[in-house]
């Protein structure tokens, strides 16, 4: 796609990456076929073609509008789009340095500046989540149905491995998750422990920036990210094995370290260095479960009808796919095949909150899938999916890593 770009973003960081990605699209369209705001809304401008000819106007020195901008919004940034696409355009990147520059220069409404500022400045700080997400889950059945979407149902964590061991991995220390489902941190604990590993969440860590970046905070996600390297340089000095991530959309940030800090010279390559140890748990955790097979430290369990929920984040922003569905039947599940596995379930962060008569169809379509072979569990690998999912079905929507804690559990008692 030959790009001219306007004069005051030639030499930029952002210009010269945006003429890069722009030159790669070969205006074939693969991409609007797997978009799923392009299936709901059949407007060419809300799939990725049409936002990438909306974008190159942009950075050409066409002035955008608040439709330019709704149009940008829609979007989910699920990704789907970079696996279908033949040319490896960069589309995730692209978007965000769309956004940032149609932001520089059409004002939000008040409303959503507003909605937009409280879901930045209260979700990434956990004393101010933690208490109200408490609070929410006290009093969850006086909730409006709308809230109490948000808000699941507090699930007693269980008893956290005391013991140290000689291995040890890093294990971020995140925002939501540790509030909403405190089970998910504990039953990857307890998993590593069995395993002989031990799990550190480093002092002064926290959230990994994607709901900053989410909200077109780039500047906001950078610090996040060296907030979190500081706190975990000295155990990568010491020799942590891996920096593990179980949730997926933290492990897509996270994987993007090097990117959001290409251009700070103290910062680089320390970021680099973390992205080369960052692993999600399903990239990490098999070959350690199949030793512990081969040793009989395990076995596999009682078959359970399981479907698998593989978030965007990991299918299409990890490039992790078939992974954690090969080891759940390795372990004794029964998987059921689900049809349109690629398609966003319609959490994608924020969106939900922002967008929620798009998110809410897209959930009802995943949902429609995931039920159709009436499984005993949905299993997913991000906290937004599994919440997202969860108040849509009466079917129990889990992390994976939770039910292979369960099953590790019954295996030893």
């Amino acid at each position: 796609m030959e790009t001219h770009l306007a004069d005051w973003l030639k030499g930029t960081r952002d210009g010269d990456e945006a003429e890069a990605i722009l030159r790669k699209c070969v205006h074939c369209g693969f991409c609007t076929a797997t978009c799923p705001t392009y299936q709901l809304l059949g407007d060419e401008l809300d799939g990725p073609r049409g936002r990438i000819y909306l974008i190159k106007s942009v950075v050409e020195g066409e002035k955008p509008t608040a439709s330019t901008m709704q149009h940008l919004d829609r979007c989910l940034t699920c990704r789907n789009c970079e696996s279908t696409c033949p040319s490896g355009v960069d589309y995730g990147h692209l978007v965000d340095i769309g956004r940032k520059v149609v932001e520089q220069q059409v004002e939000r409404p008040a409303s959503q500046r507003f909605v937009r500022s409280l879901l930045r400045e209260t979700l990434t700080r956990r004393w101010l989540f933690d208490p109200a997400m408490r609070v929410g889950q006290a009093v969850r059945p006086l909730l409006p149905d709308a809230l109490k979407a948000k808000v699941p149902e507090r699930r007693d964590p269980g008893k956290r491995p005391s013991g140290s061991h000689a291995r040890k991995v890093i294990l971020l220390d995140g925002c939501v998750q540790p509030a909403m489902l405190p089970s998910i941190d504990a039953a990857t604990d307890r998993v590593l422990d069995r395993l002989g590993v031990e799990a550190v969440r480093p002092q002064g860590s926290g959230c990994c920036g994607a709901i900053r970046h989410h909200l077109n905070d780039q500047a906001g996600a950078a610090n996040d990210a060296r907030r979190n390297i500081a706190a975990w340089w000295s155990m990568i000095e010491a020799g942590a094995e891996a920096i593990l991530i179980n949730a997926s959309g933290c492990g897509a940030m996270v994987k993007d370290y090097a990117h959001l800090l290409a251009d700070d010279p103290e910062w680089a390559p320390r970021a680099r260095r973390v992205v080369d140890l960052t692993r999600d748990l399903a990239e990490w955790l098999p070959a350690e479960l199949d030793a512990a097979l081969a040793s009989g430290r395990l076995r596999a369990a009682a078959s359970t009808r399981v479907v698998f929920h593989p978030p965007c984040t990991l299918q299409h922003g990890q490039k992790v796919r078939g992974v954690v569905e090969a080891l759940l039947a390795r372990l004794g599940a029964k998987v059921l095949p689900v049809g349109e596995s690629h398609l966003c379930c319609g959490s994608a962060g924020t969106y939900s909150v922002l967008q929620p008569e798009l998110s809410g169809q897209l959930r009802s379509r995943k949902l429609n899938h995931l039920t159709a072979s009436e499984p005993e569990l949905i299993l997913s690998a991000n906290i937004g999916c599994i919440t997202h999912l969860q108040a849509g079905t009466g079917t129990p929507v889990r992390h994976w890593i939770e039910w292979l804690d369960e099953q590790m559990g019954e295996a030893s008692a």
